[in-house]
């Protein structure tokens, strides 16, 4: 089983990084870009275990120790091995 975790930053927050590479972009040409954020992407590798665990592992990873709960959002999406 995997796990993809998806870190953002919350609306509102602002992101210099993002604006960062949003100006540099358009410097080099790359125009029309409104917006850009930048996140964090996490793989995570799990074992043979239930869906519902894979759920909980990602959810308390998330919580205490990978996203900051004041600044940052996060989703998963949980993949069955093939």
């Amino acid at each position: 089983m995997k796990a993809n975790i998806y870190i953002t930053y919350k609306e509102g927050i602002l992101d210099p990084q993002g604006t960062t590479v949003n100006k540099a972009l358009n410097s080099i040409g790359v125009k029309n870009i409104n917006s850009l954020k930048i996140g964090k992407y996490i793989e995570l590798e799990l074992g043979n275990i239930s869906h519902d665990e894979a759920k909980k592992i990602c959810e308390e990873a998330c919580t205490k120790l990978l996203a900051n709960h004041n600044t940052e959002k996060f989703n998963y999406e949980i993949l069955e091995n093939e």
